[in-house]
């Protein structure tokens, strides 16, 4: 009889879950037969679930009692997860009056190693889709969030992309081209692009900086094309979003320098 592989792996991801908040508990020992006990499972499923955790560094053991606690990087999890929150506390306010002037979608992304992240959107009237494009991902060198991003920030990811070509990811961008691209963002302040983010979808992308100058994400409006002419870009929405995210870069405590 063959094991349903789908359903031996969520029990396990679950049962991972379990042992993560029985070691954030202080009323626990943590040793192997407390924590196998506590979870229903035997001494040899349970190391194996131990030692899975402390390879990833979410789990570590004292050699000297023998008992397990949070690993580092359980806690800087923890502290991203924060960090994140409080972040789409500061700009979903910025995100919803931008959404309601315009009446088009608008959205947080931040860059997670060479990928946007899309971490909060907020609809419009003539919506596209917004609750789907929560927790998207994509390579940041095919839309503008990933380039306004990468236009204020360390550039040395340029040199390595050859290197980190998968089958999945679209065609690669010339180094040279895409580093040229950047430097006129970066001077411009602004990035805009069209099918980044979907056929016929319009992208226009600002910074958010904070108070050392680094980029926390970008502010991102997506407009189907055909609601997009140039004199709104160029007279409502690149207004809007470059004030929109001058205002939220105060709150990070960004003050542009004019020297």
């Amino acid at each position: 009889m063959e094991r349903d592989t789908g359903a031996y792996s969520a029990q396990a991801v679950v049962k991972a879950i379990d042992l993560l908040e029985a070691l954030a508990s202080e009323e626990l020992s943590a040793t192997v037969p407390n924590l196998a006990k506590v979870l229903k499972l035997n001494r040899k499923k349970m190391l194996a679930l131990l030692d899975t955790l402390e390879e990833k560094g979410l789990v570590e053991r004292d050699e000297q009692l023998g008992t397990y606690q949070l690993g580092l990087h359980s806690y800087s999890m923890a502290q991203r997860i924060l960090k994140n929150a409080n972040l789409i506390r500061i700009v979903h306010p910025v995100m919803e009056s931008l959404a309601r002037k315009h009446d088009e979608m608008v959205c947080f992304t931040v860059l997670d190693r060479d990928e946007v992240l899309f971490l909060d959107v907020v609809g419009s009237v003539q919506q596209m889709k917004a609750g789907e494009m929560v927790g998207r991902r994509f390579p940041f060198f095919t839309n503008a969030a990933g380039k306004v991003i990468k236009s204020l920030s360390s550039l040395d990811l340029l040199g390595r992309l050859p290197g980190r070509r998968k089958k999945s990811l679209p065609e690669l961008p010339d180094p040279v081209k895409l580093q040229q691209e950047l430097d006129e963002i970066r001077k411009k302040g602004i990035a805009i692009d069209v099918g980044g983010f979907g056929d016929g979808v319009c992208t226009v992308a600002v910074a958010i900086r904070d108070y050392a100058g680094k980029v926390v994400g970008a502010l991102t409006m997506l407009v189907p094309s055909i609601r997009l002419v140039s004199e709104r870009l160029e007279n409502e929405i690149i207004p809007s979003m470059l004030e929109g995210a001058e205002q939220l870069s105060g709150q990070f405590g960004y003050t542009r320098s004019y020297a």
